[in-house]
C-alpha cells in the first residue's frame, strides 16, 4: 500500500523541528531512520499530515566522550554504533547489541533515537539503555530536560517524550574500571527482533559482584530492570552457582507474554538461560578477559 498524502518538511536545526511540531501538533510525526514509521505509513496505521525529517540535522549525530560520559546523538545509526572505536573500547555492550539489530540495511538506516522513541517491547537498545543507566535529553518549546532510562519507557510503544519534544542525545557515564557488560539475544528468525534479550552490566570488587544492573526485553510490554536478579547478585561471589540462582528470578514481577512464537513458560525459560549467559560474559569482561580497553562495559 501507499501512505496517505502528507507534507514533507526538512528542518535545518532542532529549533526548526520543534517549531514545526508546535505548529502542527498531533498532525505531525518525526522521521529519523524510518524503519518503524514507514511500515506504519504504508499500512495507513499512521496518517500524519506532516512528516518532519530530522536525519539531516548535523548536531543530532555522532559519538563522543564529554566530561566522563559518552554522548550519542539521537540520529546516530546502528551501524555507526557497531563500528565506533570509542564504544568498542569503553562500552562494548552497545556495539554488541547494535550488531544484532535486523540486517545490514536496517543497521545502516535505523537510528538509536528512533528505536528508543518508538519503544517497541522487543527492541534491543531499550534494555541496554536500562542496564547502562543511560539518560535521554529531550528538547521542546519549554527548553531541555533529562529523562532517566528507567523513567523513559512508560508502556507499550509509549515513552515519556511529550508530543512537541525532540530526543536529541543519549548520555552514558563511562564505566569504572572493573565493570563489564554483555547482551544476549534470542532473535525472531524473520524480523530479528528479540523474542528474548538480556543486557547485563556488572562491577566487580575482588571476586564479588559489587553492583549489577540487568535488563530484559521481549518478554513483557516494556523493557524492564530485573531487580530480583540484581539483588541476588549484589555482594555475592561471581561464580556459576550464584549466577544460575540469580538468573532464575529474571522474569519476577513481569507479566511474560505468550504468542505464536511460543508460550509464556517457554519465554521465561529462555530468559533465564540468556540472563545467565549475559551475566557470565559481563563478569568475564569485568575481569579483563574480553576487554578491549581499561573500561569495558
Amino acid at each position: 500500500m501507499y501512505p496517505a498524502p502528507f507534507e514533507y518538511h526538512r528542518p535545518g536545526s532542532v529549533e526548526d523541528a520543534i517549531a514545526l511540531l508546535t505548529t502542527y501538533e498531533d498532525d505531525a510525526k518525526l522521521l529519523a531512520g524510518g524503519h518503524s514509521l514507514i511500515p506504519l505509513l504504508k499500512l495507513r496505521f499512521a496518517q500524519p499530515k506532516h512528516l518532519i525529517d530530522v536525519r539531516h540535522i548535523a548536531s543530532l549525530s555522532g559519538v563522543r566522550e564529554v566530561d566522563g560520559a559518552i554522548v550519542i546523538g539521537a540520529t546516530t545509526t546502528h551501524a555507526t554504533l557497531e563500528r565506533s572505536p570509542l564504544l568498542r573500547q569503553m562500552l562494548p555492550i552497545l556495539p554488541e547489541a547494535a550488531s544484532q539489530i535486523g540486517d545490514a540495511q536496517v543497521r545502516n538506516m535505523g537510528t538509536i533515537g528512533g528505536s528508543l522513541a518508538h519503544a517497541d517491547p522487543s527492541a534491543d537498545l531499550p534494555a541496554v539503555m536500562l542496564a547502562v543507566g543511560a539518560e535521554m535529553t529531550a528538547v521542546g518549546p519549554r527548553g531541555a530536560r533529562t529523562i532517566r532510562a528507567e523513567e523513559f519507557f512508560v508502556d507499550l510503544l509509549t515513552t515519556a517524550l511529550a508530543s512537541d519534544e525532540v530526543l536529541t542525545e543519549i548520555r552514558i557515564l563511562v564505566p569504572a574500571v572493573g565493570t563489564g557488560g554483555a547482551y544476549e539475544k534470542y532473535p525472531h528468525p524473520a524480523s530479528r527482533y528479540a523474542l528474548v534479550g538480556v543486557a547485563a552490566v556488572v562491577t566487580l570488587a575482588g571476586d564479588a559482584m559489587q553492583r549489577a544492573q540487568i535488563a530484559v526485553t521481549g518478554i513483557g510490554s516494556t523493557p524492564s530492570r530485573a531487580r530480583e536478579v540484581e539483588r541476588a547478585l549484589a555482594g555475592r561471589p561471581a561464580d556459576a552457582e550464584t549466577i544460575a540462582a540469580a538468573s532464575s528470578h529474571v522474569a519476577d514481577g513481569i507479566e511474560v507474554r505468550g504468542d505464536l512464537t511460543g508460550p509464556a513458560e517457554w519465554r521465561g525459560a529462555v530468559a533465564r538461560e540468556h540472563a545467565a549467559r549475559a551475566i557470565t560474559r559481563a563478569v568475564q569482561r569485568a575481569r579483563g578477559e574480553w576487554a578491549t580497553g581499561a573500561r569495558s562495559a
